[in-house]
């Protein structure tokens, strides 16, 4: 018995209804051999009560469960009633083992009713009125841990502030200068094509000096900073914010903020301007090139005319963009970290809006700046 092949067939019992009767071992070969062939027929042939009987079955499995499930739902499809009889001791067994009846009986999921716009729109507004709360208490925790690392220095994690200052800085030195070198390279060609009509090759030194000193050197390279160092602090403390890293801090008697921002904000507002200087000479290196190769200037005119356009006041506002650029950068990355909730995918969402976040604020205030330059100057 245990070796046959299962098998089915339907027989009517007149105002009864229709009966299945099911032999052999249900198992996975049933499963895949009588699946179809016993929804069609059901839905082909059920009339009144179904009842299945499964005396002659000698054994069933998870697939045979899954094979009287489907049957289960064939019938009910066609709004006829089933129910089961004659199953042997250890059928009846498996069956309860996997709460056939429950299965079966459970009811459809029932299809998700679109969310009302007031209660979208008032969660959305609750959502934000805590983002700003948080926003505040961490901003003032960020001050606050200013103030105490200027009164106790020995509070300072200097070995890490160290390592964040090769991370944000020394790391970053490759793709920053290669950027900016491409970037005063595109200037300087793209305009090369329009200053060459009026014989004003020359021009084109002091044009990339000046963009890239007052502007593109620092904005570049803190978007460079945001997309590399950002993420990697709101990952970082996200990280250890959802596996409790953070709580056990504070259990232990170490302020979060100090322990963990600090140093980053410190290197960060450290190596920044450093990176930006680098960033303008790669940029003024590219121009170079353009000028020496393509325009027919001498490397000595180049050089001159890029440092009599260059004054003090716009390398000034450069590392002053930098240093506040650099704070703005640690400050929402770690901001993004300790708004963590949930699991690793909180994590994500986190790292990805703290480029986002970064990259606006930068722009933001970059263009803040021009307006101060503009009538301050």
């Amino acid at each position: 018995m245990n070796n046959q092949a299962a098998t089915f067939r339907i027989e009517n019992n007149g105002d009864a209804g229709m009966c299945m009767l099911l032999q052999g071992p249900l198992d996975q070969s049933a499963y895949f051999s009588l699946a179809g062939s016993a929804r069609e027929a059901v839905r082909k042939n059920c009339s009144g009560n179904l009842v299945i009987d499964l005396g002659e079955v000698s054994r069933v499995d998870d697939f045979g469960a899954l094979l009287l499930a489907d049957i289960y739902k064939a019938a009910s499809s066609v709004k006829c009633p089933c129910t089961m009889e004659a199953a042997q001791a250890n059928v009846r067994e498996v069956l309860d083992l996997l709460h056939f009846r429950d299965l079966v009986s459970a009811p459809a999921l029932e299809s998700r009713k679109p969310e009302n716009p007031l209660t979208a729109l008032g969660g959305a507004l609750i959502s934000k009125i805590y983002g700003a709360r948080e926003l505040i208490d961490f901003t003032g925790d960020v001050f606050l841990c200013v103030a105490i690392v200027l009164r106790h220095p020995s509070t300072m994690r200097w070995d890490d502030t160290l390592l964040s200052m090769r991370r944000v800085g020394v790391d970053a030195v490759p793709i920053v200068g290669l950027i900016n070198f491409l970037l005063g390279f595109i200037m300087a060609f793209m305009t090369s094509v329009q200053l060459k009509q009026f014989g004003a090759n020359i021009f084109v030194a002091p044009l990339v000096a000046i963009a890239m000193v007052r502007e593109l050197g620092p904005i570049m390279t803190a978007i460079v900073v945001t997309g590399r160092s950002g993420s990697a602090f709101a990952s970082e403390i996200g990280t250890m914010k959802i596996s409790e890293e953070v709580d056990a801090l504070s259990t232990m008697g170490f302020n979060p903020v100090v322990f963990l921002v600090m140093p980053k904000m410190l290197a960060a507002m450290v190596v920044m301007p450093i990176l930006t200087v680098f960033a303008c000479l790669f940029g003024i290196l590219g121009g170079l090139v353009v000028g020496v190769a393509f325009l027919d200037l001498t490397l000595a005119n180049y050089l001159s005319e890029t440092i009599n356009s260059l004054s003090m006041y716009a390398v000034r506002w450069c590392f002053f963009k930098a240093v506040v650029f650099a704070f703005l950068i640690t400050w929402v990355g770690c901001l993004r970290g300790f708004q963590v909730r949930g699991g690793s995918a909180a994590v994500g969402q986190a790292t990805t809006s703290a480029v986002v976040s970064g990259i606006f604020l930068i722009v933001l205030w970059d263009c803040i700046f021009a307006f101060i330059q503009l009538y301050w100057s």
